[in-house]
């Protein structure tokens, strides 16, 4: 699991983490994992917007 408080930079390595997920063309909640992943070559893209809740 990751630290929350370990900050993640550019150019630096992502620490695994699981995140539960919701996916709209199966109905249904599921978990993904970093670290499965990247054993099954899957590409990922992480991307953040932490202006997502501020009011305007």
């Amino acid at each position: 699991m990751c630290d929350p408080i370990t900050p993640v930079k550019v150019g630096h390595a992502v620490p695994d983490f699981e995140l539960t997920t919701y996916d709209p063309v199966a109905r249904g909640f599921s978990k993904f994992s970093l670290a499965e992943a990247k054993k099954a070559k899957k590409w990922t893209i992480l991307f953040f917007y932490p202006a997502d809740f501020t009011f305007v």
